[in-house]
């Protein structure tokens, strides 16, 4: 099946109420196994990134990752522009509930447009790997004045199986509350979606911002891999 039908055949209501519930969903069996196992092959096809980042160098965790360059493989276009248009009702929402102007375009070149206008011209998505010991520290994925709400991950290796450790963490800042840790343990193929910076939760005086920060937990054994498609561009 064609990745946009794929897209498109999910269960779109059931991920928006648990979008707009929690701020994150997982979707199983997204990718297949022979296309996760592509886009680890990728993974020394230098030719296909623009960037690479030693996590350790900037303090931001133990691990490596790769920008992908434009033009983007097929299948990680295809996941973008598929994705996006059924996450943007979405974001939308969730910018009405918060009482705020803005509104995300319909489609993904839209997006980018306007982000080329701020000077975010660069691509977002990328490959992360990391082996025993390695981890991410919690962070946002904020890279110039404009940003989507929602991003995802792939899992491309099997927790139990190629790594173990190395669970998708989630941090929930609410105001005036104590910070809530959320623990994922999604399995290869699958979709994490969650929130980039802040999402919409009903208080009692009506909408709130909370804000949410992810990571990865240390990687106790094995090699784990995984690919962000991250909307916006980056400056």
């Amino acid at each position: 099946m064609e990745i946009k039908q794929r897209i498109d055949e999910l269960s779109w209501v059931a991920i928006a109420a648990d979008m707009d519930a929690k701020g994150y969903t997982v979707v199983e069996n997204v990718l297949t196994a022979s296309e996760c196992a592509s886009l680890v092959a990728q993974y020394t096809d230098e030719g296909l990134y623009r960037k690479t980042v030693v996590m350790e160098r900037h303090n931001y965790g133990r691990g490596e990752y790769k920008y992908f360059k434009y033009p983007l493989p097929a299948i990680i276009q295809q996941l973008r522009e598929s994705v996006y248009l059924q996450l943007a009702p979405i974001a939308n929402n969730w910018m009405a509930l918060l009482n705020k102007p803005t509104r995300f375009a319909n489609t993904l070149d839209e997006l980018l447009q306007h982000c080329h206008s701020h000077e975010q011209l660069r691509p977002t998505p990328l490959i992360l790997q990391y082996t025993k010991g390695g981890y991410n520290a919690m962070h946002q994925d904020l890279y110039g004045e404009v940003f989507f709400p929602i991003q995802s991950v792939f899992i491309l290796d099997e927790p139990g199986v190629d790594y173990e450790g190395g669970e998708f963490i989630l941090l929930e800042q609410k105001p005036r509350e104590q910070s809530r840790v959320i623990v994922l343990k999604p399995g290869k193929g699958d979709m994490v979606l969650f929130t980039t910076s802040y999402r919409p939760v009903k208080g009692s005086k009506g909408y709130h911002k909370v804000n949410m920060k992810h990571g990865i937990g240390e990687i106790t054994n094995g090699h784990r891999r995984s690919m962000g498609i991250i909307f916006h561009d980056a400056k």
